[in-house]
């Protein structure tokens, strides 16, 4: 049996409205019952029509998407009301939690839906003796920001998600160690059409008027995803992060925190060797793992975001080049990403979203290829089962209208790249600690037996 619909925001269209439906309700047989809290849907800033088109969220969409989520901040319990340093979720007791609700016909709580406000994931126990795997981390009581974004109530940090924890362990569990990654990129024709249409251009036109006409002559630019479903929640945060990271690197937006100027606000005024595609792409960022001796303690370190640049050439034929290092802008700009990511993920929630998905990727990787489960002699039917835990059903994003910057002397430039995941690089490096075993045993002392988080 599974517990139908989406548990994350999908979209609909009917009568000329794109419907928000967040499906918290479990059945035992189709249709889906699902509670309808809203108007419109927009994950990470964006939305995604029918056609796959990807294009920016307006105010009107952001401030309908918190209405329509405030419903999630109505039921907080009491003893997650204040912040946890340490709050020990329990996978065997949330899996057991979910199928509970799946044979009352219950709807899921919010506290399962944003995992206790789960914000990090800091540890990962194994507990043999009570078949249990555990995730730690720091937690509090959430609230909907302005931008519709389930963040911290103090913090305003984005919370962890149970759709995206479904989709990490998922995507983990599969037979070929993938890389999770998406990429937004132009085509190859719309390549051939600019490198054909840039040799008729002549000096002194105006750079608006030219920056127009190579966005037409490129056109749609195309949006892939490898490793999760591209109509997952989990894919629109990479997209929408990277679709953003693009919009202030290219200088379209301004950044949201100060510090952060736009690539192009770093080229030097006489300069020629800034790159026509600068290619940018948000990667994790960890520290090698600590672990005990007996494999049963693990804890994530560092846990951030960084981002990377490579700088590639339209050649004359219209065929793109890899140059294999970065223009000294690009690059400058890409260090700039990086030191300022934090104050960036917390004034634009979509990044901390993206740092969330990164740290649900790599405990899911380590729980795989350690065989957590298998030491502690647990399944996870709800959360792992293709029968379990259907998760959302977003439109896949397909393409994103092209966006060109012209500089001095009609030089334009077109930024590529994307956001790659690869948590199995991360999981294979570990440190040995004997401190972390007492932390493994005062966490089994503090968790009431039989319950699905402490």
């Amino acid at each position: 049996m599974s517990v139908r619909g989406s548990l994350i925001p999908h979209i609909a269209r009917a009568a000329g409205f794109v419907l928000l439906m967040l499906t918290l309700a479990a059945s035992l047989c189709p249709p889906a019952r699902a509670q309808v809290i809203g108007t419109q849907s927009a994950v990470g800033g964006v939305l995604v029509d029918a056609d796959g088109m990807l294009t920016r969220a307006t105010l009107d969409d952001l401030g309908k998407l918190e209405q329509a989520r405030r419903e999630l901040t109505d039921a907080i319990p009491e003893d997650l009301r204040q912040t946890n340093q340490l709050l020990k979720i329990s996978l065997r007791g949330l899996d057991e939690a979910i199928a509970r609700c799946r044979d009352r016909g219950e709807p899921l709580p919010a506290e399962i839906l944003c995992l206790g406000g789960l914000q990090k994931i800091r540890y990962v126990f194994v507990y043999p003796d009570e078949n249990d795997v555990v995730l730690a981390g720091p937690a509090e009581a959430w609230k909907v920001n302005r931008q519709g974004a389930i963040v911290g109530a103090t913090t305003g940090r984005p919370v962890l998600l149970l759709d995206d924890l479904v989709t990490a362990l998922r995507a983990a569990n599969g037979s070929v160690r993938t890389v999770i990654s998406c990429s937004i990129d132009p085509t190859a024709d719309g390549l051939r059409r600019w490198a054909s249409f840039r040799q008729g251009l002549r000096p002194g036109l105006d750079p608006q008027t030219v920056a127009m006409a190579m966005e037409r002559q490129l056109g749609p630019q195309e949006i892939s995803v490898t490793g999760v479903p591209e109509s997952s929640h989990y894919a629109r945060v990479m997209v929408a992060a990277d679709y953003r990271m693009k919009s202030i690197g290219m200088g379209f937006e301004p950044a949201p925190i100060p510090g952060l100027p736009s690539a192009m606000d770093l080229v030097p005024s006489r300069s020629r060797a800034a790159a026509n595609m600068p290619r940018w792409w948000l990667a994790p960022d960890y520290e090698p793992l600590l672990r005990d001796a007996e494999g049963l303690s693990w804890e994530i370190r560092g846990g951030s975001v960084k981002a990377m640049a490579e700088s590639d050439f339209l050649d004359g034929a219209g065929s793109r080049r890899h140059s294999g290092k970065a223009d000294p802008a690009s690059q400058r700009w890409a260090n700039l990403m990086t030191e300022r990511y934090d104050d960036l993920a917390l004034a634009d929630p979509v990044f901390g979203q993206l740092r969330n998905c990164m740290d649900l990727a790599v405990a899911s990787a380590l729980i795989a290829k350690e065989n957590l489960l298998e030491k502690a002699q647990v399944s996870l039917p709800m959360l792992m089962g293709s029968a379990g835990v259907q998760t959302a059903s977003l439109p896949a994003p397909k393409q994103v209208a092209s966006r060109a910057q012209v500089t001095r002397k009609n030089r334009a430039m077109v930024a590529c790249g994307g956001v790659e995941i690869n948590p199995w690089t991360i999981v294979e490096h570990a440190e040995t600690s004997d401190a972390l075993a007492a932390v493994r045993t005062e966490a089994a002392l503090e968790r009431p037996a039989g319950n699905w988080r402490d």
